[in-house]
């Protein structure tokens, strides 16, 4: 077995740390249809999102004005989770509300 002195590491290990990087980020993105409610659209941010309620009607306002509206950055895998999480809950109550991870 070999043994390394305090301070210094193996030699695969810094090449290996110097390798990592950030993960990439992905938007969350709401897109506005003719028959989700805004209350509803509202609801959603708080539940899945986290966001006050005033900064969910700020969004959802952006989603109806503008088509669409950007609700949070986040790691790829938890981007993914958040989306079918929004899907998921439209579905239980029967609105066709689509949100999509964009890589940002």
């Amino acid at each position: 077995m070999r043994q390394t002195l305090p301070g210094h590491q193996p030699e695969g290990v810094a090449a290996a740390q110097e390798r990592l990087q950030q993960p990439r980020l992905y938007r969350v993105v709401l897109l506005n249809d003719d028959y989700t409610t805004m209350d509803f659209v509202v609801r959603v941010i708080v539940a899945v999102f986290h966001r006050s309620a005033s900064e969910a009607t700020r969004i959802m306002l952006d989603v109806h004005r503008k088509g669409m509206g950007v609700v949070g950055t986040y790691p790829r895998d938890i981007a993914v989770t958040k989306v079918t999480q929004v899907h998921a809950m439209a579905r239980e109550n029967e609105f066709p509300l689509r949100a999509t991870a964009e890589e940002a």
